[in-house]
């Protein structure tokens, strides 16, 4: 029973912690998936999930985003636009929000579409407890921040699903 309870332990610390996994520098990010409903992103090489995050959204994350200051997070295909060294949340990477379909629609309502939507880290040190904060971008921690940041290229594509 030792015995087993050691072999069982071993093998969970390998897989945690990242000794079969290549290094960050070495992994091409081919894509983002986004799972609003189950609060994870997927981060895509090819047909392997490389790694995969817990998410906030905003702060009425039901729906797609429709209009500037509705709090929703977009569904759809968008893509990576931008890198930000100096966000107000850490480090932030821009999602190509909105599209000219997302465009059309509010400018048919007379509204604003809303924009400046990112996957981005934290202003403060206790968001961890808060769920679905933001304005209607994707939020994880700082330290996942920095992974994604190094890990993800402008242009690379992200679905976001409900």
């Amino acid at each position: 029973m030792l015995r087993r309870i050691f072999i069982i332990s071993s093998m969970s610390w390998i897989f945690s912690s990242n000794i079969l996994l290549p290094k960050a520098s070495d992994v091409k990010v081919t894509e983002i998936v986004v799972k609003k409903r189950k609060r994870r992103m997927y981060l895509f090489s090819g047909n392997e999930i490389i790694k995969s995050y817990r998410i906030d959204l905003g702060f009425a994350p039901e729906g797609h985003k429709k209009f500037e200051g509705d709090g929703k997070t977009p569904e759809g295909s968008y893509k990576i636009d931008r890198k930000n060294r100096n966000s107000k949340y850490h480090l932030s990477i821009g999602i190509s929000y909105p599209n000219s379909k997302d465009q059309y629609f509010a400018k048919l309502k007379g509204k604003l579409p809303g924009g400046d939507i990112f996957i981005h880290g934290t202003d403060k040190p206790f968001r961890w407890f808060q769920k679905d904060w933001t304005a209607g971008c994707i939020a994880v921690s700082n330290n996942e921040i920095q992974e994604i940041f190094k890990l993800v290229r402008i242009g690379t594509p992200i679905f976001i699903e409900p």
